[in-house]
């Protein structure tokens, strides 16, 4: 099946008048060089879903990367690209744009602190050395994470990334600036509140996942406080969600406010995967906790360095097949 968008945005910012359109052409700008080793591409990839994600653009060559997103002032695109001297230039358009480039250096892992981390096993003790520059970056904001996160609650890759695609494109407006042509940005909670019931049925979306979107688009503005408090106190207040669990608090914790310490407990693969690679045989949920508390509080750290490690658990099955709600 093709990871290419299918749908036709209905909704959007297309018939904005030519002369705005050609003033937030205007980018503001900023230079920022990191005091560390840094691989653009790899910290910013945990905020992409999917080659098809309309809110992601990646250069062919790879030297640049677009992305969109909400900020407090509204809407922002921002290009992304690095010298040869390792200074990272950032060009930002639309109303969010300073407040954008403003929180650069959390996007690329400035607030982390992977020196503090300690390995207590040969796997991640080697992956550790030959990954120094893996770190966790910061959005700084809670929404353009959590509605994915909730879409991909108990559903394969593929199903989740279909649905996110298909709502940016139905939904969320045009990117501001000279971004490319298939951006879009990821919906707001007011548009999400207005998507007729068939429209969550023709992206995929089960009731489930459907309520909980909604739930959280209700109270969009008071869950941004989570990225400001961090850690456990974040991901407690995103739970006090109806439908948002300790599996999808993390996911939004990791990526929202770099929590190197948000396990994505309640995951179908992860504890498989830990207990193998450490262990050498598969572990559930409670066991992955104790095998972990050495490196509290850089657990997800850890588990990070196992998934980037190279190592492959075995396969003594078939994959999970993906299900199309829209054919139910």
């Amino acid at each position: 099946m093709s990871d290419e968008p299918r749908c036709t945005p209905v909704r959007g910012n297309q018939g904005q008048d030519p002369d705005i359109r050609a003033r937030a052409a205007e980018p503001q700008v900023r230079e920022w060089r990191p005091g560390y080793r840094l691989d653009l591409a790899s910290i910013l990839a945990p905020l992409r879903r999917g080659r098809g994600d309309p809110t992601w653009v990646s250069a062919g060559d790879g030297a640049a990367i677009w992305r969109t997103g909400t900020t407090p002032d509204g809407h922002a695109s921002l290009r992304l690209h690095r010298r040869t001297d390792g200074t990272v230039v950032a060009q930002a358009w639309g109303p969010g744009a300073a407040w954008s480039l403003d929180g650069l250096p959390a996007l690329l892992g400035a607030d982390d602190r992977p020196e503090e981390f300690v390995a207590h096993h040969p796997l991640v003790a080697d992956a550790h050395r030959r990954m120094p520059g893996l770190r966790f970056g910061s959005t700084r904001r809670v929404w353009d994470q959590l509605m994915p996160a909730v879409l991909e609650q108990k559903v394969t890759g593929t199903e989740a990334r279909r649905s996110w695609r298909e709502l940016c494109y139905r939904f969320g407006d045009r990117a501001p600036g000279p971004a490319p042509e298939s951006m879009r940005m990821p919906p707001t909670p007011a548009q999400i509140r207005a998507v007729p019931d068939w429209e969550w049925h023709r992206a995929g979306v089960d009731n489930a996942r459907r309520r909980a979107i909604i739930a959280c688009a209700a109270v969009a503005h008071r869950l941004e406080k989570a990225a400001e408090l961090g850690g456990s106190e974040g991901r407690e207040l995103l739970r006090k969600v109806p439908g948002i669990g300790v599996w999808t608090a993390a996911e939004v914790a990791q990526r929202a406010w770099g929590d190197a310490d948000a396990v994505s407990f309640g995951d179908f693969h992860i504890p498989t995967v830990v207990g193998w690679a450490l262990l050498g045989h598969p572990i559930d949920d409670a066991e992955m906790m104790e095998l972990l508390a050495p490196y509290k509080p850089q657990r997800q750290r850890a588990v990070r360095y196992v998934e980037s490690s190279g190592f492959r658990r075995p396969r003594f099955g078939p994959r999970f097949s993906p299900r199309d709600y829209r054919a139910m």
